[in-house]
């Protein structure tokens, strides 16, 4: 796929997502592209990880893993848009449809959103009950601050690996380039943690999805900053001070980039000491604002992101507008 068609294939994406999202009767019906990724990770999981393996072993079966996980996906990824593009308006406009189903922005919006309306409605453990469905720490370890900020973090992070990182594979590479960073993301929320089962055979999964995430965790503190700018109440200097000060220091090289320029831009402070069930994850701090986050940040936090994927959405079509003028 030409660039010109692969950004045209991203706009449409984009927009069809915002306006519709991945609705529930269809998660229902046939469920999703993640879950369907999700089963033949489990499936190799079970298979080829063995407990029995030395660790050299394991990691080089991890890495065989994530090769038959890109070539089962880039090749009925390619197979689709081999059979849709020929067809001309409908197959791309098909294509699109298919690649918005990789992408987050609505049902992240949602889910952050659900934690701000509990902890205003049903209190602080309504609140914990919402953030627990986006982030893998400890609920019953936070305080109303805690779950703020848990909110903010993912939101932030999210919007990189979830929105940002697969938008910018399906403008480069079209659904082939989206569905092969799907499955490397996926892969590493699957198997890419550093526990006795997973250290080994998720090996490559984890170093794989922290090469594919660095262009989009840039990015990403990119729109931060340029939305802070035009959000009333944000920072947009301090959010940049926050990525050049604190970005590196977290413990993932990419996450720290839009936490980094999330807190900076709202005045907060993010990420820092955190407790994954029972374990505490010692990570430094990201922004140099206050701790004590509330609701309301999470919305002040949740405009910055509309702000951003406006801007997002801005740049995929004056991108495509480009590459169109410049292959005529």
């Amino acid at each position: 796929m030409i660039l010109p068609d692969s950004l045209f294939i991203l706009v449409l994406a984009l927009a069809t997502e915002a306006a519709f999202g991945y609705p529930n009767w269809l998660y229902t019906a046939i469920g999703h592209p993640v879950t369907w990724i999700g089963r033949l990770i489990k499936a190799l999981d079970r298979g080829l990880n063995r407990d029995e393996w030395s660790f050299r072993h394991r990691r080089a079966v991890g890495i065989l893993a994530l090769l038959l996980l890109l070539a089962a996906t880039g090749s009925a990824a390619w197979l689709l848009e081999s059979l849709l593009l020929p067809i001309g308006g409908m197959g791309y406009a098909a294509i699109a449809v298919l690649a918005s189903a990789l992408l987050a922005q609505r049902s992240l919006h949602e889910h952050v959103a659900a934690v701000s309306k509990g902890l205003r409605d049903g209190g602080l453990d309504e609140g914990r009950r919402a953030v627990s469905m986006i982030v893998g720490r400890n609920p019953q370890s936070l305080d109303e601050a805690g779950v703020s900020r848990a909110a903010i973090e993912s939101l932030a992070e999210n919007f990189s690996d979830g929105i940002v990182a697969p938008a910018f594979w399906l403008g480069l590479g079209g659904l082939t380039g989206a569905a092969l960073y799907k499955v490397a993301n996926t892969a590493d929320s699957m198997i890419g943690h550093r526990t006795p089962r997973h250290e080994a055979f998720g090996w490559a999964a984890a170093r794989f999805d922290d090469l594919v995430n660095l262009p989009a965790s840039r990015l990403t503190a990119c729109l931060i900053i340029a939305a802070a700018a035009l959000n009333r109440g944000a920072s947009p200097r301090a959010a940049l001070e926050a990525v050049r000060r604190d970005a590196s220091h977290h413990r993932s090289p990419n996450a720290g980039w839009p936490e980094a320029a999330m807190a900076g831009a709202l005045g907060l402070r993010l990420a820092g000491p955190r407790i994954y069930g029972d374990v505490r994850v010692e990570d430094r701090w990201m922004g140099n604002g206050r701790a004590e986050a509330t609701a309301q940040d999470i919305e002040r936090a949740l405009a910055l992101y509309r702000t951003a994927c406006g801007l997002l959405f801005g740049l995929a079509a004056g991108l495509a507008l480009l590459a169109s003028l410049i292959g005529r």
